[in-house]
């Protein structure tokens, strides 16, 4: 498998110190007007990535909502999936999530046997990512479905191993995510460990819901931050944090040229 053009524009952002936003929309959650909403909001401000996707996605909506999105806005739509059921050739590419914090070989190597397949045949760009949850101070519905344990949120040691070890194994990308509706987000020193241990772009999500934890993600060397329900909660929010990421790559861009 070859890399692919999001992935390389991805690992040139990573290496000139350019930091990016993604915004995740669960299909569960969100309607039509709400995606319009959005779509609105992300045209006035810097967004670099739309993930899509969610621990269960029940209802048929995720592929109506991935239409309007690429309809409506060029901001690629990257799948971010839970299970084989939940793929659409409609978006730019998927987050081939493995599972690298658990031990349930349904979600390190099961569900990928059963859509590689389908996967070969799509158009969609395949970024091998290493997932690890953290432990976000109550059980999400990801540590729930998956049937795993997160990662002990004090101990950035055995999640740069865990990243380390993924990168060994050929994954290209790292998530740490304490998951939807995290009530604390994966600590600076667990993502400042993880960003030492390894050369992959790093991706960070759950519990940011205020700029200081934006910042702080941002300072300890994620390359990616994800923000998702407080956009639903406080829709200027996705604002505020776009402006944080946009301040944190020009002031990154002057201090390059010096």
């Amino acid at each position: 498998m070859r890399l692919t053009s999001l992935y390389d524009a991805l690992n040139k952002r990573r290496k000139l110190g350019h930091k990016s936003l993604a915004v995740l929309l669960d299909p569960d959650n969100l309607d039509e007007a709400g995606c319009q909403q959005m779509l609105e909001l992300s045209a006035q401000h810097v967004v670099d990535y739309f993930f899509v996707g969610g621990s269960l996605v029940m209802s048929s909506h995720q592929a109506a909502l991935i239409r309007l999105l690429k309809s409506q806005s060029p901001v690629p739509v990257l799948l971010f999936p839970s299970h084989s059921l939940h793929l659409d050739s409609q978006a730019d590419g998927i987050l081939l999530l493995s599972l690298i914090s658990g031990r349930n070989p349904e979600f390190l190597i099961g569900q990928h046997v059963i859509a590689a397949p389908a996967l070969r045949q799509s158009n969609l760009q395949i970024l091998p990512t290493g997932y690890m949850l953290v432990d976000s101070g109550r059980q999400t519905t990801a540590s729930y479905m998956s049937g795993t344990t997160p990662l002990p949120h004090d101990k950035p040691a055995i999640a740069a191993c865990t990243a380390m070890a993924g990168e060994q194994l050929g994954l290209r990308l790292i998530y740490l995510d304490g998951g939807s509706g995290a009530a604390y987000p994966v600590s600076p020193a667990m993502i400042r460990a993880v960003r030492q241990a390894v050369e992959l772009p790093l991706i960070v999500g759950g519990g940011i819901n205020t700029v200081e934890k934006a910042q702080a993600a941002l300072v300890a060397g994620a390359d990616v931050i994800v923000i998702g329900n407080q956009i639903e909660k406080a829709p200027e929010f996705l604002g505020q944090v776009a402006q944080v990421v946009q301040s944190f790559n020009t002031v990154n861009a002057a201090q390059s040229l010096n």
